[in-house]
């Protein structure tokens, strides 16, 4: 049987839930702030199988978290 992984529309960069942690540690590593950076990342890489190449920026490689908004309207994820 051909079973296909879960992949969220737009994921075109997908990640699997085990690689979250390594593609986060890589988004994180040029923040003074790690701890939340890693924290949220995380979040939202289990949420969108997806974490944006790079320290920041590039975010529309991954539209599922870039929506990700907090209660004031500001990106939830690094």
């Amino acid at each position: 049987m051909n079973v296909r992984s879960y992949q969220p529309a737009g994921a075109e960069e997908y990640v699997s839930l085990a690689d979250c942690p390594a593609k986060c540690e890589i988004r994180c590593s040029a923040t003074s702030h790690k701890k939340p950076c890693n924290f949220f990342c995380n979040y939202c890489c289990q949420r969108c199988l997806c974490v944006p190449s790079g320290t920041e920026g590039n975010k529309e490689e991954c539209p599922c978290y870039n929506n990700l908004k907090t209660q004031e309207g500001k990106p939830k994820c690094p």
